[in-house]
């Protein structure tokens, strides 16, 4: 039994480990640190499926296996975020929110849990909807059909960074209106299993010619990074949607 077949999926694996440890700290409210371990999940997920091609030992167990763990790492953390985020909005007397309007409650004993914020969550389930469809579409091979979870993930997670890291009052009023968070977490489940085309990350060759739209994304994406730092990345995300939009005919 050849050991490299295992690699990719002990790769997978660390990508769900660090899926779980972010799944502890976003439920603590630790966002950046769940960020950090989301971060790393992505990194995993993206090598292991170039190990897998690199070493030819592509199987129907590391395609499962690979969705379970984005489950975790991308549906999962980003649904706890969200409902972590609602639950702030709707019930911060600094924001003048009124949080018996708003936000009803069921009581557990000494626990309570807060009704409106489980709209987040919503996320997680448009998440694993779409990567059970994903496991299951033979023709997303040279691009995705509907938003990659990863880049979903992305967008959810930039939010708490934005708050932490750039402290923009006009910013945080936006991030921290209900209607808001609800109205992007409904955006999210739409544009998680639409049927928008968007183009793959995947050079088959290295000429300009074949690969102009992911030049273009790659060097806009870098810009915008620079000047407007997290503040990028739900743009960045727009942005890969629209040249998806405009290219549909060529993807």
């Amino acid at each position: 039994m050849s050991f490299k077949r295992h690699i990719p999926n002990i790769v997978t694996l660390l990508n769900l480990f660090s899926g779980c440890i972010a799944v502890i700290f976003a439920v603590n409210g630790h966002f950046i640190a769940a960020a950090i371990f989301v971060f790393l999940g992505v990194f995993f997920d993206f090598f292991d499926g170039l190990l897998a091609r690199k070493l030819n030992v592509q199987s129907p167990l590391g395609i499962q296996l690979d969705s379970l763990a984005d489950l975790v790492t991308s549906g999962v953390v980003p649904g706890i975020i969200m409902f972590q985020l609602i639950s702030e909005a709707t019930n911060s007397p600094k924001l003048g929110v009124n949080s018996n309007t708003w936000n009803s409650v069921f009581h557990w004993e000494d626990f309570q849990l807060p009704l409106l914020p489980l709209i987040g969550l919503l996320i997680t389930l448009a998440s694993a909807y779409r990567l059970a469809k994903f496991n299951i579409d033979e023709d997303q091979q040279t691009y995705f059909k509907g938003l990659p979870v990863p880049a979903n993930t992305l967008v959810i997670l930039s939010l708490p960074l934005i708050l932490e890291y750039q402290n923009n009052d006009f910013m945080n009023s936006i991030i921290y209106n209900q209607w808001f968070l609800i109205g992007l977490t409904f955006l999210s489940c739409y544009l998680l299993n639409s049927n928008i085309k968007l183009f793959a990350l995947k050079f088959k060759t290295w000429g300009f010619q074949d690969n102009a739209v992911r030049y273009i994304f790659l060097l806009l994406s870098l810009v915008l990074l620079i000047v407007l730092h997290f503040a990028a990345i739900p743009l960045v995300i727009g942005l890969y949607i629209v040249l998806s939009l405009v290219t549909q005919s060529k993807i």
